[in-house]
């Protein structure tokens, strides 16, 4: 199940369940589509992997019969950071930026 972090790992932004802006790689690394755009251009700075937009997590169950919606698993409140300088981030990014997502 996806955590939902809420907040962008870079800018600190928020970006709550309901967010059109998150953007998570296929570990969850998660970051505004901002960043992802003007800094990170598709590269996460842990896996080297793309970005996809992050679902957005039904506010309710809608059928009873299961246990699902933001009511029976919220999103996490743990905010993460990104420990990297703006440097380590531009030589991580220009390293692998020009590769496709696919092809890393």
């Amino acid at each position: 199940m996806l955590e939902l972090r809420p907040n962008c790992e870079l800018c600190n932004k928020d970006l709550p369940p309901a967010s059109l802006e998150a953007m998570i790689c296929s570990y969850e690394c998660t970051y505004c589509k901002s960043c992802v755009d003007r800094i990170l251009h598709n590269v996460c700075l842990k896996c080297g992997g793309g970005f996809v937009p992050r679902p957005i997590r039904p506010k309710k169950a809608w059928r009873t019969v299961y246990s699902l919606g933001l009511g029976h698993h919220p999103a996490s409140t743990k905010r993460v950071t990104c420990s990297f300088s703006a440097e380590e981030i531009a030589d991580h990014v220009q390293r692998i930026e020009k590769i496709l997502p696919e092809d890393r």
